[in-house]
């Protein structure tokens, strides 16, 4: 179990995010066409994944604005943004932001994927939803980098995950 802040106010994630140097662990999410995706999906090529509350927020925009004009320089990297939003929402919202090399998932139909990365929030007002974490993984779905935001409403620490590659 992991302790975060909401605006200073403490809460809780599940665990802990999985320890760099280990196999990523799998996950079965959806996507904006509500077909699943699995982390085998995106094997083969680097990979970070970006864990947010919501996208139609403030700080997870911005993070994820930031974090798409990053990956333009990164050709050979997918980057993959959960949230537990319908993938209608995430749609909207990237589409509103021209959003183009994201992968939106969504927690819709579990919070397994959550549970199972350490981030799932248990207790306070976003009881249910992910933790702001980023995860990278490299081209044979072993973790590189990991990092849990102790701040929700904090922006990540970018770049490091870039440099794990």
């Amino acid at each position: 179990m992991s302790t975060i802040t909401l605006k200073g106010k403490a809460t809780k994630t599940c665990g802990s995010l999985p320890p760099v140097g280990s196999d990523a662990p799998d996950f079965s999410l959806i996507d904006k066409n509500l077909a699943q995706k699995a982390l085998k999906d995106f094997k083969g090529k680097k990979t970070i994944i970006y864990t947010v509350p919501s996208l139609d927020t403030p700080t997870c925009m911005l993070s994820t604005k930031k974090l798409s004009e990053l990956i333009k320089a990164h050709a050979d990297v997918n980057l993959v943004v959960v949230s537990a939003d319908l993938p209608f929402a995430q749609t909207r919202v990237c589409g509103l932001e021209n959003l183009q090399n994201v992968h939106t998932l969504s927690m819709m139909r579990s919070k397994d994927f959550a549970s199972e990365y350490g981030i799932l929030i248990i207790d306070g007002p976003l009881e249910g939803l992910c933790a702001r974490a980023l995860v990278a993984i490299n081209e044979k779905g072993v973790v590189v980098h990991t990092e849990l935001v102790e701040e929700i409403a904090s922006e990540p620490s970018y770049e490091k995950a870039f440099s794990k590659f």
